[in-house]
């Protein structure tokens, strides 16, 4: 791929293809280790001003190059809804930026057929010391619509966003979920022919996702296209009909969402459902417990390592206690890497103190109930507590897994429960006093 191919960006209709991309490239130069230490000072200054431009000016190396992207071909047909998925760094918001003319791809083509408006991160088009209201006509103006076009939208971008307080407030006092949702209102109620998002929905509450989620819904069946990027799997299965897994800068997979999507969360990457050790040497621990082995998996034999909300869980830990110390096994599941959505002991166990204070290898496994976690992603802490209050051994992050969508769920499109936690509890409903009882 050469830095010299041709790129042209055009904005009219033609046809029925929207987004059209070919040979796409974005390459960055990095700074690379020098192997030659004599090229640097003992008082380790930096080069000299000739070397220094010398440096720039040439073509990178190899060891001096990072390709973003490499050799990205797809097209986008007029009202299509193309999800964008993969680890972070795969090269999703390069992606996004070159579509959104935000910076120049390196080599390639990218052909835009209409208006495009774009949400890639936080804050994103807006002047901090700029009001609300002043960010509204901006970003209108450059996405090309007339002050005439926007007064006309102007009550919908305010009543959709909920920030019609601090209006006139400068931006940058705005917290991250206020630059959200007016950044979102901007972006869909001005109508461009091409929405570009990423994963920024995230930033705001439940009911907001739901309700940006909605009105893309209602975008795209008025005939507008969208490129929408997102680590929430349930959003891009409802949304998106097809979908491109993007791996270290290129195209692993594109085609049908579900079946791109179940060959992400299969990748042996991005779940982490069992660690084992198998000397106490080697293993985390310490001088009075030393783990073996933790796991998480589930009771339905035929969905395998493919959790869902029907599937009763299990987790386990193994350790050994070197001591006969009195240990338990606490377990935290956290959401987002950092909050608890609940905690468990194994001290609740049956007959606890009958192997508490054993010396030995050690099982303790805890059963999660089906119908009690919600689509998302969960990671776990292990804690081993001594004597019932003293922390002796943390390990963050020992395992990993998503809860992922069932088929014909048979409620909402949108899919994710409000919560991090989604049990279905008992209900009971019965009539007072009234008429006409349905039998």
């Amino acid at each position: 791929m050469s830095g010299s191919a041709e790129i042209l960006w055009i904005s009219i209709k033609m046809s029925d293809t929207a987004i059209k991309v070919e040979g796409l490239g974005k390459r960055y130069r990095i700074v690379a280790l020098q192997k030659d230490n004599r090229k640097r000072s003992l008082s380790g200054r930096m080069f000299s001003t000739f070397d220094y431009l010398n440096r720039i000016l040439r073509e990178p190396t190899e060891e001096e190059t990072l390709w973003a992207l490499r050799d990205v071909s797809f097209e986008v047909k007029q009202g299509e809804v193309l999800g964008i998925i993969g680890q972070n760094g795969a090269g999703k918001s390069t992606l996004l930026k070159l579509a959104s003319r935000i910076t120049q791809p390196t080599a390639g083509r990218i052909e835009l057929y209409g208006r495009v408006g774009s949400m890639l991160e936080v804050g994103t088009g807006f002047h901090p010391e700029l009001s609300g209201r002043e960010n509204i006509y901006v970003n209108g103006a450059l996405m090309g619509m007339t002050p005439g076009e926007i007064n006309r939208k102007f009550d919908a971008i305010v009543e959709f966003s909920g920030v019609e307080k601090f209006l006139d407030t400068m931006v940058k006092y705005y917290s991250s979920g206020m630059y959200v949702r007016l950044a979102f209102a901007v972006a869909a109620q001005l109508e461009p022919e091409i929405l570009i998002i990423d994963e920024v929905l995230s930033v705001g509450d439940a009911e907001f996702q739901k309700k940006c989620l909605g009105k893309m819904d209602e975008i795209t069946r008025g005939g507008r296209t969208i490129l929408f990027v997102s680590h929430n799997m349930v959003a891009i299965r409802n949304l998106c009909p097809k979908t491109i897994l993007l791996k270290n800068g290129s195209i692993s997979l594109y085609g049908e969402t579900n079946d791109v999507v179940d060959t992400y969360l299969k990748s042996e990457d991005l779940n982490v459902l069992e660690q084992h050790w198998d000397k106490p040497e080697i293993a985390p621990g310490n001088d009075l417990v030393r783990l073996h082995r933790i796991w998480i998996n589930s009771f339905s034999q035929e969905n395998g390592n493919k959790f869902t909300r029907s599937s009763p869980l299990q987790v386990g830990v193994e350790y050994w206690n070197l001591t006969a110390s009195q240990l338990h096994i606490t377990i935290h599941f956290l959401v987002d890497d950092k909050i608890i959505a609940f905690s468990s002991g194994s001290y609740l166990s049956k007959d606890w103190e009958n192997y508490s204070k054993v010396s030995g290898l050690i099982c303790s496994i805890c059963e999660i109930p089906a119908y009690f976690l919600n689509y998302t992603r969960y990671y776990i802490n292990i804690l081993v507590i001594r004597d019932d209050s003293n922390l002796i051994l943390k390990y963050k992050n020992a395992l990993s897994f998503e809860i992922v969508e069932e088929e014909n769920r048979g409620y909402g499109w949108f899919g994710k429960r409000t919560g991090i936690l989604s049990p279905d509890l008992h209900w009971e409903t019965h009539v007072i006093n009234g008429e006409n009882k349905l039998l």
